[in-house]
């Protein structure tokens, strides 16, 4: 097995340590083992993130070290290049990454693993990248956390009633899995943090928004429905077919015109592929890198696609593209794996195949929903096969080891009401965190 252009080992790099890059690298370092080929993975992070805990991260059961796989003891003789991919030469074979101090380096390919993942998709609200936060990295769920105990605490000792409420209230857009398991994980918190400091609980007002007319449409019409009456059971008011349209640093209006003082707001409401992809100048759909069943991209050899990134044609449903979940994005890795593999000789290319598990929706003490294999759970009993799963998904026995102690300690012990300060209200901006700072 030979580099194509130079007759050394073939170079292979792998774009993003997401869920999708990093399965994939780690198959390609067991199947390539012994055929002297480089995998080289660039990041502008040192880890892989387990993104569907950080609303507990933000609620302050998990610590953010936790959900962060390290990639020097996850993929060892995988090569780690930390930095940012400012363009991809598709012809000639190269990447250009830029650094953390500004260095560039300059990096060939024979075959290129194009994973970097995706950001949250924002609107043109004014207001909303100076004031909105999002929930996709360390930084935000920590923040969050941070700005909830903070805001609490100052608003026990302010003098303004106006300024006390705003400091009380709590906005969320996006009732769909990550906003609603945010806004559940923080009140828990609120509610915490007002048992332990003499609080009325109910002067903490949470809001959760989102313009479907729906909580939660992808878990079902019954499991929808106990989600919302759980939600507002805990004092959560749920308010649909309604959105923002202008942040403020002190207030939101709301689409039906409501004006709600407030400091805190949640912007949840999905993804979209990352910006990466319109740089390459290849077909999109929905906004995201077109690839064939196997996932390749069309009219370049040695190219391939998957996750949040790539519109990959679903199996199950025709003329259909996988949904940018974590559930797809680990098997799509597998498939990349094994396809990039046999493009070397090594191995037999398949396409792209799925059985769908369901999925996991954690609600804070005591209550989850969760439908395996088509059965749909509530309570207690989807609490259980929540918390199983997210231990037998984490794809490191050290984080593995460390979250099944923090569920441990979470039931015996009250959640600690520290505000650290890790992560600044600058540092958890759009464009800080997630490097975006324009419509998408």
């Amino acid at each position: 097995m030979a580099n194509e252009s130079t007759g050394g080992p073939p170079r292979i790099v792998v774009v993003g340590s997401g869920f999708a890059g990093f399965e994939c690298a780690r198959r390609l370092r067991r199947s390539l083992r012994d055929t002297g080929a480089r995998i080289i993975m660039v990041s502008p992070n040192d880890y892989m993130l387990y993104t569907p805990l950080l609303p507990e991260v933000a609620g302050g059961i998990l610590d953010a070290r936790f959900v962060t796989i390290a990639l020097s003891d996850a993929l060892p003789g995988v090569e780690l290049v930390r930095g940012a991919v400012d363009s991809i030469d598709l012809d000639n074979r190269t990447v250009h990454v830029t650094d953390c101090e500004a260095g560039a380096e300059v990096l060939s390919w024979d075959r290129l693993v194009f994973t970097p993942g995706s950001v949250t998709r924002l609107f043109d609200i004014p207001g909303l990248l100076d004031h909105g936060r999002g929930l996709k990295t360390p930084a935000e769920a920590l923040y969050f956390r941070d700005q909830l105990l903070t805001q609490l605490e100052m608003a026990s000792r302010d003098t303004d009633p106006r300024e006390s409420r705003a400091r009380r209230t709590f906005v969320v857009v996006g009732a769909s899995y990550a906003g609603t398991e945010l806004i559940a994980q923080l009140r828990a918190l609120a509610d915490s943090a007002a048992a332990r400091q003499g609080l009325d609980p109910t002067a903490v007002r949470f809001v959760l928004l989102d313009a479907a007319d729906k909580v939660m449409p992808e878990v079902g019409e019954k499991l929808g429905a106990q989600v919302l009456d759980v939600l507002r059971s805990r004092g959560i008011e749920v308010r649909l077919e309604t959105t923002l349209t202008e942040l403020t640093e002190n207030s939101v209006t709301l689409s039906d015109g409501t004006v709600l003082p407030t400091h805190t707001v949640a912007w949840v409401t999905g993804v979209t592929a990352n910006p990466l992809v319109d740089t390459l100048g290849l077909p999109t759909e929905k906004g995201r890198l077109k690839v064939a069943a196997d996932l390749s991209v069309e009219g370049h050899p040695g190219v391939f696609a998957g996750g949040d990134a790539a519109a990959v044609p679903d199996p199950r449903h025709q003329g259909s593209i996988t949904p940018p979940t974590a559930q797809h994005a680990v098997r799509q890795g597998r498939t990349l794996a094994r396809n990039v593999a046999a493009s070397l000789g090594v191995g037999e290319a398949k396409p792209y195949a799925h059985r769908d598990m369901g999925l996991v929706v954690d609600l804070g003490p005591g209550f989850a929903v969760a439908n395996p294999l088509g059965i749909p759970l509530s309570g207690l009993p989807a609490k259980v096969v929540t918390r199983l799963y997210h231990l037998f998904a984490m794809p490191s026995p050290v984080n593995r080891w460390a979250v099944g102690l923090a569920y441990l300690t979470d039931l015996l012990f009250p959640r600690p009401l520290v505000s650290i300060g890790l992560a600044t209200e600058t540092q958890a901006q759009f464009a800080v965190s997630q490097g975006i700072g324009a419509r998408n």
